[in-house]
This record gives structure tokens, C-alpha cells and sequence, in this order.
């Protein structure tokens, strides 16, 4: 171990990072970030939220890039998951960071949109709301469990708008096609390590990057195969590595499948943005608020 990461983290880390900013990473790995939370508004609406914490004395913060996400304050998750608001799915514990796919997808009515690895559902029932409740999302999750738990959230939301597929996504007939996909990809997770992990050193290694890496080269391809051309789709994962980023895109972008939509970062005042390789996309740093991510959007090309 190296500051606390597994040393082949680090020296992934230093690698592709400049050492003050490899430097600023490892605060963030050691930060405990406060309950974040969305209104669902398949069931509700950020205002009766808000007057719900006000009326129990809970303290929050606004989120300037989502009018429906909030910071609790001195707050835990396990004070959260006693109340009723959260036990009827009015809202959703949820990072900020992974917030923001979805939103960069911008999901409209009617349209036909595809989640790859939708499980535990937090970003399926996002992008139904977001539709008003109007789009119509299928949702892939291979594991059967992770799927069972997938169905349960939807149904506490009350997003039923949405057909579940138990299946691998890679394994998708290419007879599908979709106005839309959202692939948060399978990942390293390096962007959510916490030095507070005592099992760190064997549950992060080289060889999961690597086959992390294959899996989302596989899903991408999928994915590039099932969006209708000129059609739009977000790339994201819980990683800050360019190995499961970047590196992923480009070969897609060299074949001239795909091309790059920017995304504005200016909106997001508050993260630690990290330098990316292929100019608008958005790397997020580990900080006291964010979890490490990076977002891409993405059009299909027409031949």
C-alpha cells in the first residue's frame, strides 16, 4: 500500500496525473461525503421535500446544477432510511456525481431509451422522471439478484415505465434499436475508493481494471450497434482512469463510429474537475461532495 491505496492505484494515479493533482485525488479518497439525496418526482416534488426537513429540523443545501437534488447536513443515512419520505420513495438516496449522467442524456417524452447495467436503479427512475414520465426505458441487469433489487426500487418509485431484461446487455439481439442509451458502465471504481476500506488491497488490482476495461469496450461496441444513427448516448463510470475511459472512447472515435458532444462544465461550480484527453468530457475528482466519475456524451455517425 501507498498512502493508504493499493500500490497499483497509486501508480496508476501518478502516472496519468501531475503529482499535486494525484495529491489532491488522495484528500479526496479520504473525505466522508454528507447523504445526497433527488426528490422523485414520480411521486412528488422537490417543495414538499423541503418542507418535510424543515418541519423535522433537518438542515440541507441546494444543489446549483439540480433543482431536485439536495445536501443533508450532519445528517446520516440511517436517520434518512427511518423516514417515511424515504421508506414510500419520495426520494432517493443517491451520489451527486452519478446524478449527472442522466442529465446529460436528457431524456424526452416517448422516447425509446436503453439502461446496459441499470441495477440498483437510482438512474433508470431518474431518467423516467426527468421524462416527465413519459419515455419509455428498457433496463438490463445479468445478475438475478441485482435484478430483483432493480424491480423493488422501480416499484417504490412508481416507475413503471420501465421493462426489466435480466440479461447481459453485451447479449442484446441486434434487432433492438434506441432513441437513446445510458451505459454507466461496469468499472475499477477508483473514483469511489475510500482510505477507510481495509480491504482494499484485494478488492482493487490491475487485473480488475483490465477486465473492467474489456467489459466496457464490449458494452460500447453493443451499445453503438443498438442506438439508431445520429442518435445521442452517455459513457460514464465510476472511474477516474483513463484505461476505462478515454482510452475506451478513442478507439470508437478513430473507427469514426461516434463523435464527441461537449458538455458544458461550467455549471458544475463546486467539483474538482480533472483534465481530460478528449476535449469535453467530464472527469469529476474525488472531493468532500463528488465521488470521482467520468461523463462522456456521445452521437452515432451515419455511413
Amino acid at each position: 500500500m501507498i498512502h493508504n491505496i493499493p500500490e497499483c492505484l497509486y501508480h496508476y494515479l501518478i502516472e496519468q496525473y501531475i503529482e499535486n493533482l494525484t495529491n489532491t485525488i488522495l484528500d479526496g479518497y479520504s473525505k466522508k461525503r454528507p447523504v445526497t439525496l433527488r426528490a422523485n418526482t414520480l411521486k412528488t416534488n422537490i417543495e414538499d421535500i423541503k418542507s418535510t426537513f424543515d418541519h423535522l429540523h433537518f438542515a440541507y443545501r441546494e444543489v446549483n446544477w439540480y433543482k431536485d437534488a439536495l445536501i443533508m447536513e450532519h445528517i446520516s443515512e440511517e436517520q434518512m432510511k427511518h423516514l417515511e419520505i424515504y421508506q414510500n420513495g419520495e426520494i432517493y438516496l443517491q451520489s451527486l456525481s452519478s446524478m449527472i449522467p442522466p442529465l446529460v442524456l436528457s431524456p424526452k417524452e416517448d422516447e425509446n431509451i436503453l439502461d446496459m447495467a441499470a441495477a440498483p436503479g437510482g438512474k433508470t427512475t431518474q431518467m423516467l422522471a426527468l421524462s416527465q414520465n413519459r419515455a419509455f426505458i428498457t433496463a438490463c441487469e445479468k445478475n438475478k439478484i441485482r435484478a430483483e433489487r432493480l424491480q423493488y426500487n422501480l416499484n417504490k418509485q412508481s416507475a413503471n415505465r420501465v421493462n426489466v431484461m435480466i440479461k447481459d446487455a453485451r447479449q442484446l439481439d441486434d434487432f433492438f434499436s434506441f432513441d437513446k442509451i445510458l451505459l454507466d458502465a461496469p468499472c475499477s471504481g477508483s473514483g469511489t475508493i475510500s482510505t477507510f476500506d481495509k480491504k482494499l488491497e484485494t478488492t482493487f488490482t490491475e487485473d480488475l481494471v483490465n477486465r473492467s476495461s474489456k467489459v466496457q469496450s464490449d458494452l460500447l461496441r453493443k451499445a453503438i450497434t443498438l442506438l439508431k444513427p445520429g442518435h445521442e448516448m452517455v459513457y460514464s463510470t465510476c472511474s477516474i482512469l483513463s484505461k476505462e475511459n478515454e482510452q475506451i472512447l478513442q478507439t470508437f472515435l478513430d473507427l469514426k463510429l461516434i463523435e464527441i458532444l461537449p458538455i458544458d462544465v461550467s455549471v458544475f461550480t463546486d467539483a474538482i474537475l480533472l483534465p481530460t484527453s478528449i476535449q469535453g468530457t467530464l472527469c469529476i475528482c474525488p472531493s468532500q461532495l463528488y465521488e470521482g466519475f467520468f461523463v462522456a456524451k456521445l452521437r452515432k455517425l451515419t455511413k
